[in-house]
């Protein structure tokens, strides 16, 4: 429990007191104000977090793409074809064991699928971030 738990608390149980003390018609009068003052505690909380949130998507759209190259690199694609080629072997190994030749030929083009879409993959996405980043920006 924590400092702000303690004072929530303490004020919840003076004011359940004093509405026991004065009766119950005063009592849901000073529930009602309790709950009021937790709403506007919540609310400035919210506040800021919202407030800090924006600040930060701002800083991120000001400061622009991390890298001059954008997510996709050279360096990224050949990583992934050098991984697809190291797990090949075993693919292809499990396909001619399993249909023979056709189990190869499907191997590899599947390999060979895999690549291209990865290989495309980022240029279709690099148009749909820039729609995002005006729509924050409107």
């Amino acid at each position: 429990m924590d400092a702000r738990d303690a004072d929530f608390k303490k004020e919840l149980d003076a004011t359940l007191q004093a509405g026991r003390d004065l009766g119950a018609e005063y009592e849901s009068a000073f529930v009602d104000s309790f709950l009021e003052k937790i709403e506007q505690r919540v609310d400035s909380a919210v506040d800021r977090r919202v407030r800090r949130q924006l600040a930060e998507q701002q800083m991120v759209v000001a400061r622009g793409p991390s890298s001059p190259s954008g997510p996709d690199t050279w360096g990224d694609r050949f990583g992934f074809a050098m991984v697809t080629l190291i797990l090949a072997i075993p693919l292809s190994a499990i396909g001619v064991v399993n249909a023979g030749l056709p189990g190869l030929i499907v191997t590899w083009a599947g390999i060979a699928g895999v690549n291209a879409v990865h290989s495309t993959w980022p240029w279709r996405l690099r148009g749909r971030e820039e729609k995002t980043a005006t729509d924050w920006e409107a």
